[in-house]
């Protein structure tokens, strides 16, 4: 299990949260609104908070311009990871990644599976990175939402986490788009 090396300084990211439905609004939204909540609980920023449509190109628009800004360090979905032909979340998103990471889905699946048994097969949570961005797609339900934060997301964004966290890697996450060229390496 992990732990919390209390010798270490709390280091709060911006965290992005983006809801992906066709029904709530911002006032209606319980899976955002827990996760907003529980992330500035933790000691964390909400740095940004919306709600778009199940609708590839408007996802993919506003993950792209989240992804590009600095102030943003996570960005964390809710909705749109069903079988539904509504639910486009994982292609909208999975294509803007840069390292995928299958860990989380494992991860999520197995504790999911631990409170709704099998029913965990209709989620396809999904995760990775682009460029310095850390990106995490949990199912629209405020029960998942709990779970994936309170379980994963909490621990991993935790500088103080133990044995490892994702907030000590950051620095590198974007160290392939800013190396340079070996010298004779093709372009």
């Amino acid at each position: 299990m992990p732990s919390i090396d209390e010798t270490k300084p709390f280091v709060p990211l911006n965290i992005a949260v983006l809801t992906v439905s066709d029904t709530r609004s911002l006032e209606e939204d319980k899976s955002g609104a827990t996760l907003s909540e529980r992330l500035t609980v933790a000691g964390h920023k909400l740095g940004a908070r919306e709600i778009v449509i199940d609708d590839v190109e408007a996802i993919r628009t506003l993950m792209k311009r989240w992804i590009a800004d600095p102030g943003i360090d996570v960005i964390i979905t809710t909705g749109g990871t069903g079988f539904t032909g509504r639910d486009v979340t994982p292609e909208a998103v999975e294509p803007l990644f840069d390292k995928r990471m299958d860990g989380f889905s494992i991860a999520f699946h197995m504790l999911s599976h631990a409170k709704i048994g099998t029913s965990t097969i209709q989620s396809r949570a999904t995760a990775g990175t682009a460029g310095s961005t850390f990106i995490f797609c949990l199912p629209g339900s405020p029960g998942a939402c709990r779970d994936g934060w309170d379980g994963i997301l909490a621990h991993q964004l935790d500088y103080r986490t133990r044995p490892c966290n994702f907030v000590e890697i950051m620095p590198r996450l974007d160290e392939h788009l800013r190396r340079p060229k070996a010298k004779g390496a093709s372009a």
